[in-house]
């Protein structure tokens, strides 16, 4: 499913990832573990075609995505969800319009885009909020749009990225259980964090990264 060869990420010369090694299978949930500047971030932005590497392969559903034409970028990330720490929801679009964009960019009728965010935001337990604008939801209301909008697809993989940086406990519990939900329905899912509290919640596979480098890689119960 995801297959990392040799790769290496340079910034100003110096190295963000350094000679990694990695391969995720279908299915899997890949806990990215390390602390701030581990190279996390520019791992998972490799893998959606935010950056490129500077040497080694990359292979994601056995495309070389290095060797992507730009054209070809969005046809990858169709088949990707991407959830950010910071939201990035639009100010001026409610939470339906919020996460109907990936479809509206695709074109969908508005028939299946009706249907299908229904759904996702009946999974993520937002419904009751599709009305309102992100500046009157809590944080964790505006995490769980996020979440509705990155699996409004149906999504093969979902890459998120400190979805639960700055929340309290217990708000970080309900986002990692909406994510072991969405693992269950047979996405792969790979969630980069440095709360030690939600890689003991989740209990999968623990991948660490330290300045750079691949230092440590524990399946679940190791």
């Amino acid at each position: 499913m995801i297959q990392l060869f040799h790769v290496s990420k340079y910034y100003d010369r110096r190295p963000a990832l350094s000679n990694i090694n990695l391969q995720i299978e279908k299915g899997e949930f890949v806990l990215l573990v390390g602390p701030s500047g581990a190279g996390k971030t520019t791992l998972l932005k490799l893998l959606f075609c935010a950056e490129h590497p500077d040497d080694g392969q990359i292979l994601v559903q056995n495309r070389n995505v290095a060797r992507l034409r730009p054209s070809d970028v969005p046809y990858l990330r169709r088949t990707m969800g991407i959830v950010f720490q910071d939201f990035r929801l639009l100010p001026k679009k409610n939470v339906f319009e919020n996460v109907a964009l990936p479809l509206m960019v695709q074109g969908a009728s508005a028939f299946e885009t009706r249907r299908k965010v229904t759904e996702a935001l009946k999974a993520v337990g937002i419904e009751h909020r599709k009305e309102s604008r992100p500046a009157l939801l809590s944080a964790g209301e505006q995490q769980r749009v996020c979440i509705a909008r990155a699996i409004v697809n149906g999504p093969i993989i979902l890459l998120a990225d400190e979805p639960t940086g700055n929340m309290d406990p217990d708000l970080a519990g309900e986002i990692m259980e909406l994510f072991k939900m969405i693992h269950a329905r047979g996405t792969t899912v790979m969630v980069a964090t440095h709360n030690r509290q939600v890689v003991e919640q989740v209990g999968r596979r623990v991948v660490m990264l330290n300045e750079g480098k691949l230092v440590s890689d524990k399946g679940a119960g190791q």
